[in-house]
């Protein structure tokens, strides 16, 4: 059976910029648009997932636009400072060599640290307040007739729509269907990750370590746990190292982890099990096709060393909302390649500039050579010395440099 609408819009991914593109467009353009959202990860309760990110002040503000902040503040932690160090791991001092503090603006933070799992579900609720279709079938394939996409689901049914949106990760089957080259590659690394509980409070401070193996980074958490205050790690390890590391007993790892995460925050304790991820570059050739786009992970993957990804998954979110729902206003098809293609224009700079720059920052501090030691911890103690400089980084992590997407900068659509 075929469902035919050129007023419906597929989305295949049910993660955070999935389910943000969803309750964009259905907040902005109600009935006057079907949002249907598949994954059949909605078949039941969110998995566990013992991420969290980093959401920067713009991607806050838009959080705050469309309605989930709210809900997510209480669970979230204020990011008032970050400072960077350069050692080894046996190191017995850890020479701060940059801070960064203060806020974008006042009463802003630059970031906030949440734990994936509050912020998908609330997500996921205000979705399915909104009036988005929460479809826990799989997309299959699909077909591109003119003004219409032929979209093919895993049981078999089919649906015509204006528009595919492909949000299903970095692997994505679906930009493969569509013939869209990927360009990447392994950094042979892999990011473990844990909740960590510790004694003493953190007071907004996230820390970035930088080691021989790559960043391991300490960041601020709501608090609660065991030890009634807690903080994530993303601690990078050579992939070959990985393995022996999870297999050792929760004493042992923990004693790992300590070596790394020092003692000024106490005692701690793993809150969580560790879980580990492969690290790589990628971006997409196109971030479009005819009748077909490509969001956060689908079109771009980055390192995590500051803590950007998600953030540029969400300026592609607020991107591509703009300009469907300019497009559907005017009268005009949202899923044209025209519009699409100011999608493309206005995401596909930023992204290969932040993938660089990320690409090169792990090449610099991932290694244990003495000459680039010394240049990148002068480079690093020159920046700390130029407050200008200090304020413009901040600012773009932030996400809030010019020509920021309308949401990103707090405005409904």
């Amino acid at each position: 059976m075929v469902q035919a609408n050129a007023s419906r819009i597929v989305i295949a991914g049910g993660g955070i910029s999935g389910l943000a593109l969803a309750l964009a467009l259905k907040r902005a353009l109600g009935a006057d648009i079907e949002i249907i959202l598949a994954d059949p990860a909605l078949s039941g309760a969110p998995r566990p997932d013992n991420r969290a990110y980093a959401i920067a002040a713009a991607a806050r503000a838009m959080l705050e636009a469309l309605g989930v902040w709210s809900a997510v503040e209480a669970t979230a932690a204020p990011m008032n400072e970050m400072v960077i160090s350069d050692s080894r791991t046996g190191d017995a001092v850890r020479p701060i060599f940059l801070t960064f503090d203060g806020e974008v603006e006042p009463g802003r933070p630059f970031a906030h640290m949440i734990e994936a799992a509050p912020l998908l579900a609330h997500l996921r609720s205000a979705c399915e307040s909104a009036g988005v279709v929460l479809d826990p079938r799989g997309v299959r394939r699909f077909s591109v007739d003119g003004a219409r996409v032929e979209v093919n689901f895993t049981d078999g049914s089919v649906a015509q729509a204006a528009l595919l949106v492909a949000a299903d990760g970095a692997r994505s089957k679906l930009r493969e269907q569509a013939g869209i080259d990927w360009v990447g590659w392994s950094y042979k690394q892999s990011g473990i990750v844990a909740t960590i509980g510790h004694e003493r409070p953190h007071h907004g401070r996230a820390v970035e370590h930088f080691m021989p193996s790559g960043p391991f980074a300490i960041l601020p958490l709501a608090d609660g746990g065991t030890l009634g205050h807690r903080s994530s790690i993303v601690w990078t390890e050579r992939t070959e190292n990985v393995a022996p590391l999870l297999s050792l007993d929760g004493e042992d790892l923990l004693a790992e982890i300590e070596t790394r995460f020092g003692l000024e925050l106490g005692a701690i304790a793993l809150e969580t099990p560790a879980s580990a991820y492969p690290l790589g570059y990628g971006v997409a050739r196109s971030f479009v096709d005819s009748r077909f786009a490509l969001l956060g992970d689908a079109a771009h993957l980055v390192h995590p060393i500051a803590g950007q990804g998600l953030n540029l998954g969400l300026k592609d979110v607020a991107a591509l909302a703009e300009v469907i729902v300019d497009a559907a206003r005017l009268g005009l098809d949202p899923g044209s390649l025209d519009v699409l293609e100011a999608y493309e224009k206005a995401r596909r700079f930023d992204t290969v500039a932040m993938g660089a720059f990320m690409d090169g920052m792990n090449r610099l501090f991932s290694n244990d050579a003495t000459p680039l030691r010394l240049a990148r911890d002068l480079g690093l103690g020159l920046v700390d010395r130029l407050p200008g400089l200090k304020r413009f980084f901040i600012r773009e992590a932030a996400g809030i440099g010019a020509g920021a997407p309308r949401l990103m900068r707090g405005e409904t659509l």
